[in-house]
């Protein structure tokens, strides 16, 4: 019973209003935004001079590799995040879905209907691939972290698979009892993994400073330039640097656009830049060290706290993908592209912490299969990247609609910024593409049989509310004809839930024919979700009267609400309407999808959408409908 929308754009490039309490959001976003990119250094450094990039281990390329981390750090998350694609707000919201959004209304739908489809379906690509990236960075990051046991006690080799799985399956099933009390220790823990990163690295600067000059681009297009075709290796590998960045955008709505701004450049990135010159330098006095540069940077007393702090840090990192597939998982169900699924509040007081136990336990089967499957970081570095640069790539083609025609920028101004930022991302994908077979099939495919799941769901339900229009009568005249008739009515509400608002309720039908009585008050209910994350609680409830005893009543949220039909229709203000919870009842149509030959899906893709149609969640549940009072009536569909 739910549809998509259009609602206006609000959106506005100018800043975000800066919150009294920015001090504590900075923290949050420290905490929470910057868990993954964090983490890169436990692998990145070591993945660059791995054997598949063939890069020699001497002064110039150390300094020529060091240079192009820092200064992709400098252009893709800096740049293009922090300086660009957080000033793409919805309504203070970000994220991929978000994102859509705001294209798809940027380019009037009235107009471009064409174009409007492209959008969605590419950013429902990009939200797919986001699931991808939500299981290989819980892999990587905690198998990474525990690696450094090896460094301590190589004895321990043959526990780290094992402990990995354990510290994976433990965060796992914290997840339902959420992440308010675990949160607020996110921040202070990965404020001291930033000091411990930036700290160590300057260590190790001050006895090698020659790798300062890293800090010159010239050396990162020498570098580049120098590896002939082998560049594509070498960026294939450099990019684990910047996996991560999405969140800054995703996690926008939560920490707004100032915190999380402050945050990378006073803390994040000097600690970041410090700890991989810090590796370089290291490697520069100890090539042998390339076997695990990160934990090398620590003395042998200090790997031990260094592996616990490094696993706290992988888990916050972790929690913070987890929490976003469950954000994404809602914002797909309320804009209709995935079927309705329970969706568990862990907190009374933040609307935004929902624990999704579908996505939970798909999430930890796939982690715990990446991890046994890969065996090693090192193999699923090269997993990594390909899904998360997709994503990157999408997010920038997306942004062009937004700053062309929301924003109303000069063409001369917008393309030339947008094809350079085209022309990274592209390079980008096309190195972490050549780690297809090694890996990167992976969340590709994760990826893509995702986004089959999604358009097909989206199809189907057109092409289910397409049916019910075509076979049901118009409502108008019916409940006209019917408020002249002498039927006995019942003095109670009955609340008739419906996707379609203009043709007569199945439910309705049943309820003549069956029970052959009406009640004294009739709601024909439609829940619209609408393009922007949320709606003013003053203009969510639409209230149009029909005939004697009838009423139409739409209630509107955005794709970050979270709703609840009794609440709602608790604030209906009408002198001929006074609804009682006690004497109300709610009757709801479910459709019992019919695949059919001939024009809409082919026949593979209708049997899938009937079948997600059948398992998909209850309404009830998902509207908050109180149990006993809902009477839920059956009707066969043909697709």
């Amino acid at each position: 019973m739910s549809a998509i929308a259009s609602a206006p754009d609000h959106s506005s490039p100018a800043p975000a209003t800066r919150h009294p309490a920015w001090a504590a959001l900075t923290l949050g976003a420290i905490g929470v935004v910057y868990g993954d990119i964090g983490t890169s250094p436990l692998y990145t450094v070591k993945e660059v001079f791995g054997p598949s990039t063939g890069i020699p281990l001497d002064t110039p390329h150390l300094i020529g590799a060091v240079s192009a981390i820092f200064w992709a750090l400098m252009l893709v998350v800096t740049l293009k995040y922090v300086v660009l694609i957080l000033r793409a707000d919805n309504r203070g919201e970000g994220g991929i879905m978000a994102l859509t959004a705001l294209a798809a209304q940027a380019t009037d739908a009235g107009r471009h209907p064409g174009w409007r489809r492209v959008i969605l379906l590419t950013g429902v690509f990009g939200a797919a691939l986001f699931y991808g990236d939500a299981v290989i960075t819980p892999a990587i990051s905690v198998l990474s972290a525990v690696e450094g046991l090896e460094i301590a006690t190589p004895a321990l080799k043959a526990y780290v698979i094992p402990i990995t799985i354990g510290v994976l399956i433990g965060l796992f099933l914290l997840q339902r009892h959420g992440t308010g009390t675990v949160g607020r220790l996110f921040g202070p823990v990965i404020v001291v993994w930033f000091a411990l990163l930036g700290g160590i690295g300057l260590v190790h600067i001050a006895r090698e400073p020659a790798i300062l000059a890293a800090l010159n681009p010239m050396e990162a297009l020498s570098f580049l330039h120098g590896r002939g075709w082998h560049v594509f290796a070498a960026v294939g590998a450099i990019v684990l640097a910047v996996t991560g960045a999405e969140a800054l955008y995703a996690d926008m709505g939560h920490f707004g656009r100032f915190p999380i701004r402050l945050a990378w450049s006073v803390l994040v990135m000097p600690a970041l830049a410090l700890n991989y010159l810090g590796q370089g330098a290291l490697l520069m006095r100890d090539p042998t060290a390339v076997e695990n540069p990160f934990y090398r940077l620590f003395p042998d007393d200090w790997i031990l706290p260094a592996v616990v702090l490094s696993t706290a840090a992988t888990v916050i990192a972790s929690q913070a993908v987890i929490s976003g597939a469950y954000s994404l998982t809602r914002q797909a169900i309320q804009l209709g592209f995935l079927p309705r699924m329970q969706v568990c509040h862990t907190s009374a007081h933040e609307i935004g912490q929902i624990y999704v136990p579908l996505v939970n336990w798909s999430l930890l089967a796939a982690v715990i299969a990446a991890v046994l499957a890969f065996g090693n970081s090192s193999a699923l570095a090269s997993a990594y990247g390909i899904a998360v640069t997709m994503t990157m790539l999408i997010t920038t083609l997306l942004t062009w609609f937004v700053v062309r025609h929301a924003w109303k920028l000069p063409l001369v101004v917008v393309l030339p910024v947008t094809l350079a930022l085209v022309a990274l991302d592209v390079l980008l994908v096309v190195s972490c593409s050549l780690k297809f077979l090694q890996g990167g099939w992976f969340p590709l495919a994760m990826g893509l049989t995702l986004f089959l799941l999604m358009a097909t769901w989206a199809r189907g339900r057109t092409l289910l509310l397409n049916a019910i229009r075509d076979n049901d009568p118009p409502l108008q005249d019916f409940v006209t004809a019917l408020a002249a008739e002498t039927l006995q009515r019942t003095p109670r509400t009955a609340v008739y839930a419906v996707a379609n608002p203009d043709t007569v309720p199945q439910a309705l039908l049943h309820n003549l024919k069956h029970n052959q009585v009406l009640h004294a008050r009739n709601l024909i209910l439609t829940v619209r979700f609408h393009e922007q994350p949320s709606v003013p609680e003053a203009e969510q409830l639409e209230l149009q009267a029909l005939a004697s005893g009838f009423w139409r009543v739409t209630l509107h949220y955005g794709f970050m609400d979270s709703p609840n039909i009794p609440e709602a229709l608790g604030r209906c203000r009408s002198p001929d309407l006074q609804i009682e919870p006690a004497s109300t009842s709610y009757f709801l149509s479910r459709e019992i999808v019919v695949p059919t030959p001939g024009a809409g899906m082919a026949r593979w893709r209708e049997v899938l959408f009937a079948t997600m149609a059948r398992n998909a969640g209850s309404v009830a549940d998902y509207f908050r409908l109180p149990h006993n009072a809902v009477i839920e009536l059956g009707t066969r569909v043909q697709i």
